[in-house]
């Protein structure tokens, strides 16, 4: 490149350093070329060549056309490892957060690859060629399954309680037990949000027992307070010595105190999960009856939708929440959209398990444990031995805490080393593998395998531990 320079009484000579066409075509490169273009590996190479100046200059020996191509190839790896993909989860968490939560099937998956694939009625009126109401359908959806008066769909449930309090209760007192000022992942906690609003939080009772006369006497004290607001303890449990007042007694109260009665659900169970065994989980439908005048939720977690909030009550004050100019910023996207009105009309068609998440929390005991010992069949004719274990699942996505999912899975023994090894090499294949690994086995969970993976995940376990 003939570079030479010329620093106090000696020379760098910068002759050495590769060109950046002969970097280029190393072969090392050929994969990195063709995922990430020419331009982009251009330049990365000009970087990594600037770098090896400065380090020539400082007294390293010039690096080869190898050494750089092989430096970029890595780098290039790295940057293209941190894309989303599609995973086999096998841990047994349903709604797993790092997993995007709930995963969407294939009702959805055509619904979304018709709407990428052009453009979309997301808000014009068909009929008369105007615009429309964006979200319509997913809203109405929303109203007549929860049984309230109007919806209001948005980008998440920390955004829906953040509009639901912003154009309800700015400027006034909010009274919270301080058993339901929580936190849940992100940092995301209710006083913090509430502050973001301009409502002002007013705490009421103690940590572990909160009364309705705690209530009372704290609207007696905020004579301009706005609401009362309820917060689903979805991620958490008190258990001993803990008082809640019910919810139908706060909404009398709030209701005699010319009060609105707000609430944080969460989850946004539409169908009723007790028949499953399920609990912790109160439905929208169940809120709406018992007084609440306005509920907000997540539409990703035991909805099984895509992410996205929901505000569903009175239609005067979601009237309200959505003429609020946060409204427009919150809003959601074309796709998550598409996918949340797929996902309503499953529910609308009573067509249950076109739903993965309802499919993987209501399929019973028995077929996960057959599921299992096909798998284990599977593996042992393919010279890799396994064993059937029953195993705790977990709903996740912040609810239903503590309850165990009863599951069964497909066990893995191996020593530290052999063990870390074929982790490893799961998390490396094509598709990812996600198990437990605890107490010296990997375990595969089967509950959260959603149709066709069997073979998928068979295959990727008998390369991880074949090697």
């Amino acid at each position: 490149m003939g570079e030479e320079e010329t620093r106090g009484t000696g020379s760098v000579d910068l002759r050495g350093i590769p060109r950046v066409d002969r970097v280029l075509a190393n072969p090392s490169l050929a994969e990195a070329k063709r995922k990430l273009g020419t331009a982009t590996l251009t330049r990365l190479v000009r970087r990594f060549l600037d770098e090896a100046r400065e380090a020539v200059r400082g007294g390293a020996p010039c690096p080869s056309v190898e050494d750089v191509a092989l430096c970029v190839a890595a780098h290039a790896e790295r940057t293209l490892r941190t894309r989303a993909r599609r995973v086999i989860n096998a841990t047994g968490v349903v709604l797993h957060t790092n997993l995007g939560r709930a995963p969407l099937g294939g009702r959805v998956a055509e619904a979304l690859a018709n709407s990428a694939a052009g453009y979309t009625s997301i808000e014009i009126d068909l009929a008369t060629g105007r615009r429309g109401r964006r979200g319509a359908f997913a809203e109405d959806a929303l109203s007549e399954l929860s049984g309230a008066e109007a919806a209001l769909v948005v980008n998440n449930n920390a955004a829906a309680v953040l509009l639901m309090l912003g154009a309800l209760a700015a400027g006034r007192p909010v009274v919270v037990s301080r058993g339901e000022l929580v936190e849940i992942g992100g940092g995301f906690r209710v006083p913090e949000v509430m502050a973001r609003s301009g409502a002002r939080l007013v705490e009421v009772g103690t940590t572990n027992k909160t009364r309705i006369a705690d209530y009372a006497r704290a609207l007696d004290a905020a004579p301009d307070a706005a609401a009362i607001l309820r917060v689903h303890q979805g991620n958490f449990r008190q258990v001993g010595f803990v008082e809640r007042p019910e919810h139908r007694a706060l909404a009398a109260l709030a209701r005699e105190r010319k009060v609105l009665l707000l609430e944080d659900l969460g989850g946004g169970a539409i169908v009723d999960l007790e028949p499953i065994g399920l609990s912790g989980e109160p439905s929208v439908r169940s809120s709406v009856e018992a007084g609440s005048d306005v509920v907000c939720f997540s539409t990703d977690k035991v909805l099984g939708g895509p992410q996205g909030g929901a505000i569903v009550g009175r239609a005067d004050l979601v009237a309200a929440c959505r003429k609020d100019p946060l409204a427009r910023a919150l809003r959601l996207g074309r796709l998550p959209l598409v996918a949340l009105e797929a996902t309503l009309a499953a529910y609308l068609e009573d067509d249950l398990d076109a739903i993965p998440t309802l499919a993987a929390l209501r399929a019973p005991l028995s077929a996960v444990r057959a599921r299992a010992e096909r798998i284990q069949v599977e593996l042992a004719q393919k010279g890799v031995t396994s064993s059937v274990v029953e195993l705790g699942g977990a709903v996740g996505g912040g609810a239903c805490a503590e309850e165990p999912l009863p599951s069964f899975g497909v066990a893995l023994e191996a020593t530290g080393g052999a063990l870390a090894a074929i982790a490893e090499r799961l998390r490396a294949g094509d598709p990812p593998v996600l198990p437990r690994v605890q107490e010296g086995r990997i375990l595969f969970d089967v509950r959260t395998l959603l149709d066709g993976e069997d073979a998928p995940l068979t295959a990727a376990i008998v390369h991880a531990v074949k090697g």
